[in-house]
């Protein structure tokens, strides 16, 4: 594509990234065929390759962002299926998180949309506030009707009240298990925000795992937020925050005992890890650190699949369906361990159709794009009911929460399955289910 940057705009590098990004893109609309939004609504505009014209011409003009710019970015689910599929390599991951700082600089939204996204930043990336907000959408659960209702903001309150799980999570206290047998590996696990407030039993089954297998884990006090989810909202400046902070605790494990990797459990918060190196790019005081920090990454499947696991302590054999987050096929370009992970524990694994189609879930995207969102989860639903599984495994906490709060078939991650495989407790999702019972009771009919 022909860019005509000023060398004056070039100095800035942000821009000097996204025209060489812009002039790799080719036109050849490969990206439309998998792009989610593109599929639903038919707009050449709500497809990459016309957010990308949207993009080029806001940025190579300097314009402030406009509200036809701003509403076809906001559709943006950022699931980067259009990466996997481009031909050229284009990075439009870097250029849509450009194209978000930029429209936050320039561009004064709504009210309500202001208030909204202010509150989702003050609360989701901060553990306490969450699980104080938490409480509060069990209590107004029963009034959700009324509130769907109101205008303007009605939809995305009721689709907030019905991401809230149905009882209040419990807390589980994130203490290493002790290592068994010969000592192989010394990691640290991210904790995160939403994660252990939502679900605290994945990272519990990590370190389990982990631990049996002979990796000790290690806890980084004053870890927190990725700054994923305010990243993907155009607020830089809190993003990098939220990044230094880890950055700077996991540095210093790193040069005092040593760390073989960073494990991540989450695999959106594993997408913006990996990407701190190129976050920090041009910042002298924090580049290095944060290119060893990305390197150190690794989703736990990813750091599983390099300690040949043994065969499981348990008779396996239940039907699995395996839903690859967007954040991990396309984002990290991890396909194939997990499922040969759980394959190896005994389970039979069952690909989803049009498993590179997003879920919908996409960060707070649920929250703030409901209609869009509920359309593509009712999709995903449709897809993973057609292979008739007993549980579906996953790897991204978003996923497991815009999908289970719209299903009777249990969801759980993929470490949850595999440390009760390797002599673990049964994931609490699996509780009142006849999963256990099902693949003897098939056994016994044949």
């Amino acid at each position: 594509m022909q860019t005509n940057f000023s060398p004056e705009q070039l100095k800035e590098p942000h821009m000097q990234a996204s025209e060489k990004i812009l002039r790799t893109c080719v036109h050849c609309g490969f990206c439309t065929a998998t792009c989610p939004t593109s599929l639903l609504l038919g707009d050449e505009l709500d497809s990459p390759r016309g957010r990308i014209y949207l993009i080029k011409d806001m940025l190579e003009n300097g314009r402030p962002a406009t509200g036809e710019v701003v509403k076809h970015i906001d559709r943006c689910l950022s699931c980067l299926s259009c990466m996997t599929t481009c031909p050229s390599g284009v990075n439009y991951m870097h250029l849509v998180d450009h194209a978000r700082a930029y429209i936050e600089q320039t561009y004064t939204r709504p009210l309500p949309d202001r208030l909204l996204r202010g509150v989702l930043r003050f609360v989701l990336p901060h553990r306490e506030r969450f699980r104080l907000a938490l409480a509060g959408a069990l209590l107004m659960k029963p009034f959700r009707p009324l509130l769907a209702r109101l205008p303007v903001l009605g939809s995305r309150l009721g689709a907030m009240i019905d991401l809230a799980p149905a009882r209040f999570p419990s807390r589980i206290a994130s203490e290493p298990a002790p290592v068994e047998g010969a000592r192989r590996g010394r990691v640290v696990i991210l904790e995160g925000c939403a994660q252990p407030v939502l679900k605290p039993s994945i990272n519990s089954a990590a370190r389990r795992l982990l631990a049996r297998h002979g990796v000790e884990t290690v806890d980084v006090k004053g870890e927190g937020c990725c700054g994923a989810l305010v990243h993907h909202m155009g607020q830089e400046h809190d993003a990098h925050r939220f990044a230094k902070a880890n950055i700077e605790r996991w540095v210093a494990e790193m040069d005092g005992a040593g760390l073989d990797a960073i494990i991540i459990t989450a695999s959106g918060c594993g997408t913006t890890v990996k990407d701190y190196g190129f976050m920090f790019r041009d910042d002298p005081a924090w580049a290095e650190k944060a290119a060893r920090v990305s390197a150190a990454a690794r989703d736990i499947t990813e750091y599983l699949s390099t300690l040949n696991l043994p065969a499981p302590a348990r008779a396996t054999g239940q039907t699995i369906a395996y839903h690859s987050a967007c954040s991990m096929q396309h984002g990290q370009q991890i396909r194939d361990e997990p499922k040969k992970l759980l394959k190896n524990a005994g389970f039979l694994v069952k690909d989803v159709p049009e498993g590179h189609i997003c879920c919908g879930s996409a960060g707070t995207y649920n929250m703030l794009q409901p209609e869009i969102a509920g359309q593509l989860k009712a999709r995903k639903l449709a897809n993973i009911a057609r292979t008739r599984p007993q549980a579906v495994a996953t790897g991204n906490i978003g996923c497991m929460t815009q999908l289970s709060s719209g299903s009777t078939i249990p969801f759980v991650h993929s470490v949850e399955l595999l440390d009760w495989a390797y002599g673990g407790p049964l994931p609490e999702a699996l509780a009142q289910t006849d999963f256990i019972q099902q693949p003897v009771q098939m056994a016994a009919a044949e």
